[in-house]
């Protein structure tokens, strides 16, 4: 088990973004084989300092239930920055899971880096029937996606930022945490490369912590990215017997909160305060997509949260007498199949034609620098825009380790401490026998994996011809 699960450790120290000096030990890791099946319900915690639940899909609050510890399990108590955290639960040994995507640190991770992604089942859902081509699938995939990943990664410096950038936001929590009389371990888990939530998950076992706060670090709800992680630590409860009676609080989403919106909307004013003319700026709200049928057939929330957290972000500005115009779009798709609409360079190239020649690109679902932000983003989507007929360009950063933003994910967590309860595991029979199998082989199936391949077949053609002379 790597050492560099656990935040803070020993080791070499460096200067984060958060403009503190940390301290951080990555030795020893060794490669998991990734738990990829079933599925999960993660436990809907209000997070925003109310009593009230966040948005929740029919489907999924129908798939699950949980079984509470105590009364209390709904309850979210809010603390203030100088009131004292109760003795009950300064006593008790608290632990903060942070999950994030992870990224390849090095060019020759990134081939093995998109074959954890891709043989995610959350990633690409493939019916129980055709599961066992999951793996070859993603090698599939994998192989002929690595030399163009290769050179977008390339052009950030040769490798994602990302898990530098979470280790330096884990210990600014840990700092923000202790300002508030709360004493935690803060672990990091990545679900597709070092550390693996599956490490963190075994470092917190062997650390015997009694109580479990898990924060994802994506603001809205998706079942491709917070889902497919909790699902993780949802296996695992279902097999051990420590982590079946362990008190855990899952901030499912948190785009809400009144901080985070506040970060957001400071960043964006400040970015705006850069151009000649602020008030003619308009607001490109860009997020990562999803393909539509994980929100038409699978019940995934993430559109929805992602246009109320826009209107949370907009009301805001409009609160501040900023009324600069603004639109959403969605980045990052892959393959012919129809993702979330409208898609970011469809849109930008429109922008352009309408007549629009200020633009500021907020990357709304990233709090991390990473290769959606600093190479699509900045290189290929700005040389779009100015291609398009748009003169003047600006991005927001990521939020990092904003002051504002972390004060607030420490909240979030003393907040979540007494919703704390064990988990139950799903029932033998709640299976994925509800779905009609016919329709969802045709829309999952034949919809995304085809597509994939179809994508990939001028290659494979040449690949085999090769093969054959």
């Amino acid at each position: 088990m790597s050492s560099s699960a656990l935040l803070p450790a020993t080791g070499t120290p460096h200067t984060g973004s958060c403009g503190k000096t940390a301290s951080t030990s990555f030795t020893g890791s060794t490669k998991h084989e990734l738990s990829l099946h079933g599925n999960v319900k993660p436990l809907q915690l209000a997070a925003n300092g109310s009593s009230r639940l966040a948005y929740r899909s029919l489907v999924l609050k129908n798939q699950w239930n949980l079984s509470a510890s105590s009364s209390s399990a709904n309850a979210v108590t809010t603390f203030d920055d100088d009131e004292v955290v109760p003795s009950s639960v300064s006593d008790e040994k608290i632990g903060v899971l942070l999950l994030n995507l992870g990224g390849p640190e090095t060019l020759d991770d990134v081939q093995p880096f998109l074959f954890n992604l891709f043989a995610d089942p959350d990633i690409i859902r493939l019916p129980r029937l055709f599961r066992f081509l999951q793996r070859p699938l993603a090698k599939l995939i994998s192989t002929f996606r690595a030399p163009k990943s290769k050179e977008g990664y390339a052009s950030i410096g040769g490798g994602s930022p990302l898990r530098k950038i979470t280790d330096e936001q884990a210990n600014a929590l840990k700092i923000a945490l202790e300002k508030k009389n709360l004493n935690a371990n803060i672990y990091v888990g990545m679900r597709y490369w070092y550390p693996f939530t599956e490490e963190a998950i075994d470092q917190i076992k062997k650390d015997k912590i009694t109580k479990l706060v898990v924060l994802p670090l994506y603001p809205q709800y998706s079942i491709s990215t917070s889902g497919s992680s909790i699902r993780v630590l949802q296996d695992i409860v279902k097999e051990d017997s420590y982590f079946s009676g362990l008190p855990i609080s899952i901030i499912e989403s948190w785009y809400q909160r009144d901080g985070y919106v506040k970060s957001m909307a400071d960043l964006i004013e400040k970015e705006l305060s850069a151009f000649s003319n602020p008030e003619e700026v308009m607001i490109f709200f860009s997020a990562h997509g999803v393909p539509l049928t994980y929100v038409e057939d699978a019940g995934d929330p993430y559109r929805d949260q992602m246009e109320d957290c826009i209107a949370l972000i907009m009301g805001e500005l409009r609160s501040r007498g900023i009324l600069n115009s603004y639109t959403l779009a969605y980045q990052s798709r892959v393959g012919p199949v129809q993702w979330l609409k409208p898609y970011t360079d469809e849109v930008l190239v429109e922008l352009g034609q309408k007549g629009v020649k200020s633009l500021l690109a907020v990357p709304v679902s990233f709090v991390s620098e990473h290769i959606e932000t600093l190479e699509e983003i900045d290189m290929e989507y700005k040389e779009l825009a100015l291609e398009s007929g748009i003169k003047n360009w600006g991005r927001v950063p990521a939020l990092g380790c904003t002051s504002t933003f972390i004060s607030d994910l420490a909240d979030a967590v003393v907040e979540a401490l007494p919703s704390a309860s064990a988990l139950a595991t799903r029932k033998p029979g709640d299976t994925d026998s509800s779905m009609d199998l016919m329709h969802y082989l045709t829309k999952m199936f034949f919809g995304s994996i085809l597509a994939f391949v179809l994508l990939l077949s001028p290659r494979l053609v040449s690949a085999f011809r090769n093969t054959m002379l």
